[in-house]
């Protein structure tokens, strides 16, 4: 057995079960794992199958120190392949209802293993800040740290903190369905301390209920009134992208650190032994690399909007004929389950105008598109980790927030940042081609391009050593470690 100084510190990480809460918990594991942590990753069965099936039967066989383990969701299987999302609300009711009990038997079972010298024993659990209603007790049972990655931006989260007040305030739920659209959602935030800036339409789409009982913001409070029993809260953002929020935010949580933004960190970090162990549950379409490549530095716009966004198939001919007319080269991600009732037919039409300048592919390696010399803009739905993806590769954005956090960010995007412009959630061709246009060779395009520029040298700066982000990590491992 040798002797137990040198046993590695074992960290178990547990995302919520979603393509973009899985995602940057994978990367805050890779940074864990850099750092000397032994790691244990915890997938959903359902998960894990769609994983398997993506990246190939040898996809989750980790490394040594880098495990995958699997609790069930508790959901009833679903019909067909299942390469699709689950619904987010019988989800998040199975999280609160049935993953205690396996979670703990998981975390015995590693245990085991511990006791008969085959891994090291688990000294503290990271997970998604969703998922408190299990990971924080089973920490308190195990005696261990646990820390909380809110894996969406610092204005998402101070937003659901304030979800309590604004039922308490009489702002939600809505009086009826009228209020979507007669100016009220147009309501200033300016009571509530971080969020002067915003509006009620900028918060989390989650509000726009007129229903009393509405699950997704009863769980949402739920998260809010257990988050502080975590020993600290982290967020995948830093003080140069969100300064007045996370002010904000440090007075209401004492230990809160920014260590993001996460693609940054890895960009400047020796992880190729890792780059293996990917979390897509779309298989990657490789095709657009080769593509890229014949293209001009800064001339494509590249068009994804993100694992859940689904839209209308009016909708999805808006932005096909307003990207055609934009004349600009386009690489479009349409996922299987992008369209709302079935496949995505587009017309020869707009195949034939398009056919030199355009490519559609149904799903891709994201960052290494964005950071490819040939894309000049990104036309997205502002999902958190799509935003930082972007600014750590410094391409502006036009956006179009479909719903949960994207209307929070796109917010800050556009009017705090100034490096995106929005669109109309109600699409028009004219208003794509306009914004596309102005975004690649505009005068306001170029602005954003420059000032997109300065803030990817900003998170390289805040990740490296020294930085920012870089010493929180630092203090962060020092919690995990108990080493206070």
């Amino acid at each position: 057995m040798g002797s137990h100084l040198n046993i590695k510190p074992h960290v178990v990480l547990t995302p919520c079960p979603i393509q973009g809460h899985i995602n940057p918990l994978l990367k805050l594991a890779k940074l864990l794992h850099l750092r000397g942590f032994h790691i244990t990753f915890v997938h959903t069965e359902y998960n894990k199958k769609r994983l398997l099936k993506s990246r190939g039967p040898n996809a989750l066989d980790g490394l040594p120190d880098f495990r995958f383990e699997t609790i069930p969701d508790g959901l009833p299987p679903i019909d067909g392949d299942g390469d699709v999302t689950q619904d987010i609300p019988s989800l998040c009711d199975s999280i609160r209802k049935n993953f205690f009990i396996p979670f703990c038997e998981l975390l015995h079972r590693l245990n085991d293993s511990a006791t008969a010298g085959l891994i090291p024993p688990v000294t503290c659990l990271v997970s998604d800040a969703t998922m408190t209603c299990f990971t924080v007790q089973a920490a308190e049972e195990f005696g261990v740290p646990s820390v909380l990655l809110w894996p969406a931006s610092a204005c998402s989260f101070l937003s659901v903190m304030h979800f309590r007040t604004l039922v308490d305030e009489g702002l939600m739920p809505l009086k009826d369905e009228t209020y979507l659209t007669n100016g009220y959602l147009d309501t200033k935030l300016d009571r509530i301390p971080g969020l002067q800036k915003f509006r009620l339409k900028d918060l989390p789409s989650f509000i726009r209920t007129t229903d009393p009982n509405d699950f997704m913001v009863e769980f949402l409070i739920e998260v809010a009134d257990r988050v502080d029993r975590a020993s600290a809260i982290v967020l995948n953002t830093s003080d140069d992208l969100e300064g007045n929020v996370i002010n904000a935010l440090s007075s209401m949580f004492p230990s809160l650190y920014t260590i993001g933004p996460f693609p940054s960190f890895l960009n400047q970090s020796p992880n190729d032994h890792l780059e293996s162990l990917g979390s897509n549950l779309w298989k990657d379409d490789t095709v657009c690399y080769e593509w890229l490549e014949s293209k001009e530095p800064g001339s494509v716009v590249y068009v994804n909007f993100g694992s859940i966004t689904v839209m209308s198939p009016e909708q999805l001919l808006e932005f096909a004929w307003g990207l055609a007319n934009s004349k600009k080269p386009f690489l479009w991600i349409i996922r299987p389950d992008l369209v709302i009732g079935g496949s995505v037919i587009l017309s020869s039409e707009f195949v034939n105008e398009t056919r030199d300048r355009g490519l559609i592919a149904s799903w891709c390696p994201q960052e290494k598109v964005l950071n490819h010399a040939s894309i000049g803009g990104f036309l997205t739905h502002c999902g958190w980790n799509s935003t930082t993806e972007s600014i750590c590769a410094g391409v502006p954005m036009v956006c179009w927030p479909f719903f949960a956090d994207q209307p929070t960010n796109c917010a800050h995007i556009c009017n705090e940042l100034g490096i995106g412009f929005e669109i109309d959630t109600n699409v028009k061709r004219e208003e794509v081609e306009k914004l596309v246009n102005e975004l690649m060779v505009g005068e306001k395009g170029k602005k954003m391009r420059q000032k997109s520029l300065e803030f990817k040298k900003k998170a390289e700066e805040d990740t490296r050593p020294g930085g920012c982000s870089y010493l929180n990590l630092d203090k962060v491992i020092k919690v995990l470690l108990k080493q206070d």
